[in-house]
């Protein structure tokens, strides 16, 4: 992942099993998140839900620029056992978060299914629409009628004035402000397909 870039961040339990049973399970989950990443990654939306998540990121840093092909082809490579510490931190976040689950619960073996997901979200259209994807996924399932709704989302939180680690200046003049953010997403089942 690259410093600058944004990236849609997704995973799931193993088999799809639940890996939230509680809800001290969702609150440890988003400390993890913001010991091991928050001081790498910009959060700008997310959502949890019983059996996997999503967050909206956005890599601390500025993109390294090259003159050339040659100047890039050039550069030291690390060999691949070793990781960047973007990669390390994401590690010890789920490794971290599946072990207190695993004690826990008296259960063993993977929690997560093997490699979490990304996809690049530099496209400004895009993240609008992956925003309010994030924010409806509950509705989708069925575990609630609204966004604002399930609690473990970061649909009030940008909505609310308290502070938060969120980026939520930048996501609401994305939308062009709130009322716009609450229409697209009450609109989104609208326009998705």
């Amino acid at each position: 992942m690259q410093p600058g870039s944004y990236y849609h961040i997704y995973n799931r339990g193993n088999n799809r099993e639940v890996i939230f049973r509680e809800i001290e399970n969702y609150y440890f989950f988003l400390g993890r998140y913001q010991k091991y990443l928050g001081n790498l990654v910009d959060t700008y939306a997310y959502c949890l839900m019983p059996n996997h998540f999503h967050f909206l990121i956005r890599v601390k840093g500025e993109a390294q620029e090259y003159k050339s092909l040659e100047d890039f082809c050039t550069l030291p490579r690390q060999p691949p056992r070793y990781l960047t510490p973007l990669q390390q931190a994401f590690r010890d976040f789920f490794i971290s978060y599946a072990r207190s689950f695993n004690n826990r619960y008296s259960r063993t073996g993977s929690l997560f299914q093997y490699k979490f997901k990304r996809k690049i979200a530099d496209d400004i259209p895009y993240r609008l629409r992956l925003i309010t994807y994030i924010h409806n996924n509950p509705i989708k399932v069925g575990l609630v009628q609204q966004p604002g709704d399930w609690t473990f989302s970061s649909y009030r939180a940008i909505l609310a004035k308290n502070t938060t680690a969120l980026k939520r200046e930048a996501v609401l003049n994305w939308f062009d402000g709130r009322a716009s953010f609450i229409a697209a997403h009450q609109n989104f089942y609208n326009w998705e397909g």
